[in-house]
C-alpha cells in the first residue's frame, strides 16, 4: 500500500501581516572556497565571504533563502570546469542566477570579500616575502520590464601603507635650522644639510581604498588597483625588513610626506592614468584612512566621482 504524498505548505509564499516591500532579504557571512584562474600562472585559491540578497515584494512573507546557497554552489561548480578570471564576474553570475531562482524578485545583490596574498621583496636586500591585502567585489542584477537583466559590477581593494606628516616635519625643520644657527654652523652648510637629510615627523599607518563600478564587459585589473594604492602613500610597507631595508623605508617616507588628502588626490590621478579606457559613467570611489600616532583620532579623506568628471577635473588642474 502506497502512502499518500503530502504537499508541504510554502509558508514563505503566504501574505505577511504587515504587507510592505523589503529592500534586502538574504544571508550574510557565507564562506566559500573560490579558485580564480590566471593566464600562464597557477590559479589563486581564496577563502571568501559572501553576502547575498534579493528584494522581497509586499505579498510574500519570506524569501526562499536555500536558493541563495544553491545559486552560489551552482556557479562555483561551473567554475571548476569553466575558467573564472575576475571575482566581480563571479559575483555577477551569482546575482543573475539569483534572479532566475527568485522569480518574484526584481533585484539581486552579491558581495564578496577575501584576503589576497601578493609577493613582494624588501627594497634593499631583495628578500622575498608575502603581503596580504583585502579585496572585494559586488554585483547588482536588476530585472527590467522586458525581463532582461542589467548588471552593475564593482571591484576594489584595501591596502596598508605608511604616511609621514608634512606639518610636523616643517616644524622640526625650522627647529633644526635654529639649533644649527645657535651652534654657529655656516648658513650654506645648514641649507645643504636640510636639503640632504629629511627631518623627523610623526608617521601613520595608512589604509588606501579604491573601488571601480562599471557596467557591461569592462575589465579592471585588481593587481593594478593594488599597485596604485601602494604607490600613492609616503611609502609602501613590507613585512620582512633587515636594518638596511628599515632605513630605506623610513627615509623614503620622510622624503615624501603626505597629508591624507594628498593620498586621495594621488590615487585619483593614477586611476585616470592607468585606466584611461574606462567609460565616463564608471564610478570611482577613493578613500584614505590614516591611523594617527600622536592623536586618538584617525584622519579621513574620500572622493566619489564618475570617471569622466574626474578626468576632466584633473586635466584642468
Amino acid at each position: 500500500m502506497e502512502l499518500p504524498v503530502l504537499e508541504l505548505p510554502d509558508v514563505q509564499a503566504t501574505k505577511p501581516k504587515i504587507p510592505i516591500n523589503l529592500t534586502r532579504v538574504g544571508v550574510t557571512d557565507v564562506k566559500k572556497l573560490v579558485e580564480i584562474k590566471r593566464k600562464d600562472k597557477r590559479p589563486i585559491v581564496l577563502i571568501s565571504v559572501f553576502d547575498i540578497f534579493v528584494d522581497l515584494p509586499s505579498d510574500r512573507k519570506g524569501a526562499n533563502l536555500s536558493r541563495n546557497f544553491e545559486a552560489i554552489d551552482e556557479v562555483l561548480e561551473k567554475a571548476i570546469n569553466l575558467p573564472v578570471y575576475e571575482i566581480e564576474e563571479l559575483c555577477s553570475d551569482v546575482a543573475k542566477n539569483l534572479l532566475t531562482r527568485h522569480e518574484y524578485a526584481t533585484q539581486a545583490e552579491v558581495r564578496m570579500k577575501s584576503e589576497y596574498v601578493v609577493k613582494r621583496e624588501s627594497p634593499v636586500k631583495k628578500m622575498e616575502c608575502q603581503e596580504v591585502v583585502d579585496i572585494f567585489a559586488e554585483a547588482i542584477a536588476i530585472r527590467k520590464e522586458d525581463d532582461s537583466i542589467d548588471v552593475e559590477k564593482l571591484i576594489g581593494s584595501e591596502v596598508l601603507g605608511m604616511t609621514a606628516c608634512p606639518c610636523a616635519q616643517e616644524i622640526m625643520r625650522e627647529k633644526a635650522a635654529n639649533i644649527l644657527k645657535e651652534l654657529e654652523v655656516e648658513p650654506h652648510t645648514i641649507s645643504k644639510f636640510l636639503q640632504t637629510m629629511p627631518m623627523p615627523t610623526h608617521n601613520q599607518r595608512g589604509r588606501g581604498i579604491i573601488s571601480v563600478k562599471t557596467r557591461g564587459d569592462v575589465k579592471v585589473s585588481l593587481d593594478e588597483i593594488i599597485h596604485i594604492i601602494e604607490n600613492s602613500m609616503s611609502s609602501s610597507i613590507v613585512e620582512l625588513l633587515k636594518r638596511e631595508d628599515e632605513a630605506f623605508v623610513v627615509e623614503t617616507a620622510h622624503r615624501n610626506p603626505k597629508f591624507v588628502e594628498d593620498c586621495v588626490r594621488t590615487m585619483a590621478r593614477n586611476v585616470i592614468d592607468k585606466f584611461d579606457y574606462l567609460p565616463d559613467d564608471a564610478v570611482i570611489t577613493i578613500k584614505q584612512i590614516n591611523e594617527e600616532s600622536i592623536h586618538r583620532h584617525n584622519a579621513f579623506a574620500e572622493r566619489v566621482a564618475e570617471f569622466g568628471d574626474l578626468k576632466k577635473e584633473i586635466s584642468q588642474g
